[in-house]
């Protein structure tokens, strides 16, 4: 195996080299040449400096002739997730290559993704007229291309898009799904119905339409709808029993959802849709042993993989057999579950294997193996070396990460999360209040603010401000309503304080929230009911610090 170590100082050397004067370069070498930048991406990839690769790539792209660098650009860009620079990689292939169906495609998909929505429906208009299928069908299969976009986006597309077909079903089915996805329940039911109404014999419309009726809070209206079209039909479809499934997997009739699925898989014995589900639902009803064997089969079938591949980890995980669920997590390296197991997996080595240069060594690797999860894992590498207590290195990760991300709301909150942990106090409300600025409409970086405002200074005005305007855009999450009562109690409102932390603690019993209850109990004198919810609390949790810190305080005699 090759040392990576070694390569990478190989081309250190040689990018100081190309980064001296220009007396240094052989006679015939361009200081300013595609190779050159060519190289130094090359150089900035074994440092795993991504954003710096794909503007090497790019001014490569730029300054050459080659269709096949541009490409290379773009693919490279698109892959880390470096949206501008694929962007403008990508529209230099198609203005080296305008017959290229692949280079319109790029860049009608990043324009989507950096919100040039009438741009991408001209590109994404041309792909269709020239394709082989008919237009309304290809609106569907432009669907799956969009699946790890901004769902208001793509629905906004998929109008424009769709506009030029009204009297399709398969089109109208397409701006249902996707004002499914965009969470436009009413305009999802619409088209859906003038779907159905258009081919009466399609099912998938009248499933979009219950599951969009379940969506809206109408479950019981969704359950009957679907469990009709089942009734209705001498042969039904096996798509609406497993609707029907979720449906009640959704409505906690797990044992009703069990039944739909057997009596598929009785139809159709090797039915790996209904397998997983299957699988998934004795996974639920924590029925590990039968889990299991469900989701060996699934994986023995080939099929749902990376699913089966994660299910078995977590079950192994909660077996308490780590050395198997590492094994099992670092499997995952696809789908929705990659980067969590790949984070599950590091974490075991490091702590349950007491190995952290080695769990850090295995996010590093997976990066390298999947580079379109190569940013994920330097926030993973930031939280994992968070958890070491390794605070300055995790800061240099959080600096990368927001480098590449810097509309990432998320990444910004961590690495303002992590100074605030520092005791880096000025600088972390200054991240907060930036991220506020940036996200004026966030309930989560407005409770960040105002929570740290309520918890580590005195401008209690302020924070209760922020935290008011945060209940507005979200009034049903415990973690704002934690904050509102702790905030209410610095500002000595006792009982109010009181209401609103009993109301957090119902809908999520966390620790933290269970020592603000706690605190305030104690302050008003029901120092029996605090012990007892102290006491609870520390069963659940009891390595918790604010637990700890609130029975030192308050109950320092008792046992």
């Amino acid at each position: 195996m090759f040392d990576k170590r070694r390569i990478s100082v190989f081309f250190a050397v040689a990018a100081l080299i190309l980064a001296g004067p220009a007396s240094v370069l052989a006679d015939d070498a361009e200081p300013d040449s595609a190779s050159t930048h060519m190289l130094q991406a090359e150089v900035a990839l074994q440092a795993d400096h991504y954003l710096r690769a794909a503007q090497e790539y790019r001014k490569a792209a730029e300054l050459s002739e080659d269709a096949d660098i541009a490409r290379r650009a773009t693919r490279t860009a698109f892959g880390y997730g470096l949206n501008d620079e694929a962007l403008l990689a990508a529209q230099r292939w198609l203005e080296l290559d305008s017959d290229s169906d692949e280079a319109l495609a790029y860049v009608s998909q990043l324009q989507l993704r950096v919100g040039k929505l009438r741009e991408a429906r001209d590109g994404f208009r041309k792909l269709i007229e020239s394709g082989s299928n008919p237009p309304d069908q290809q609106l569907l299969s432009l669907m799956a291309g969009f699946a790890d976009e901004d769902p208001e986006n793509v629905d906004k597309l998929m109008r424009m898009l769709a506009k030029p077909y009204q009297d399709s079903a398969l089109a109208n089915f397409a701006v249902a799904a996707t004002a499914l996805q965009a969470n436009d329940l009413e305009y999802a039911k619409e088209h859906a119905l003038l779907a159905a109404s258009i081919d009466p014999e399609w099912v998938r419309p009248k499933l979009l339409y219950a599951r969009a009726l379940l969506l809206g809070g109408e479950q019981d209206e969704a359950i009957d709808y679907t469990a009709r079209i089942i009734g209705d039909d001498p042969d039904p479809d096996p798509d609406a029993r497993m609707e029907l499934a979720v449906m009640f997997m959704s409505a906690g009739r797990d044992d009703d959802a069990l039944s739909q699925v057997n009596q598929v898989l009785l139809e159709q014995a090797s039915n790996t849709d209904a397998l997983r589900m299957m699988a998934i639902i004795n996974f639920r009803q924590n029925n590990l042993d039968a889990a299991w064997d469900d989701f060996e089969d699934l994986l023995a079938s080939g099929r749902h993989t990376q699913d089966a591949l994660y299910y078995l980890a977590r079950i192994a995980d909660f077996r308490d057999e780590k050395d198997k669920a590492i094994r099992l997590y670092t499997q995952v390296t696809g789908g929705d579950n990659a980067v969590f197991s790949q984070r599950r997996a590091s974490a075991l080595i490091a702590f349950e294997k007491d190995q952290p240069e080695q769990a850090l060594a295995r996010l590093d690797e997976f990066a390298d193996q999947h580079p379109e999860f190569a940013i994920d894992m330097v926030l993973a590498r930031a939280m994992l070396l968070a958890s070491l207590d390794r605070d300055d290195e995790a800061l240099d990760e959080y600096d990368r990460a927001v480098s590449y991300r810097p509309d990432d709301e998320g990444v910004a909150l961590g690495r303002a999360a992590l100074m605030l942990g520092m005791d880096r106090l000025d600088d972390a409300i200054e991240a907060y209040r930036t991220a506020v600025k940036r996200w004026p409409d966030s309930a989560m970086s407005l409770n960040a603010l105002g929570y740290t405002l309520a918890d580590r200074t005195e401008e209690y005005r302020e924070a209760e401000r922020l935290i008011r305007k945060a209940l507005k855009y979200d009034p049903d999450d415990p973690a704002i309503i934690d904050s509102f009562g702790w905030v209410l109690y610095k500002r000595g409102k006792n009982e109010a304080a009181l209401e609103q932390l009993q109301i957090a603690y119902d809908k999520f019993p966390d620790p933290e929230v269970a020592a603000h209850l706690v605190e305030v109990l104690s302050v008003l004198e029901r120092k029996d009911k605090a012990l007892e919810l102290l006491t609870a609390a520390e069963e659940k949790s009891p390595d918790s610090e604010q637990l700890q810190d609130v029975r030192e305080r308050f109950f320092p005699e008792s046992p």
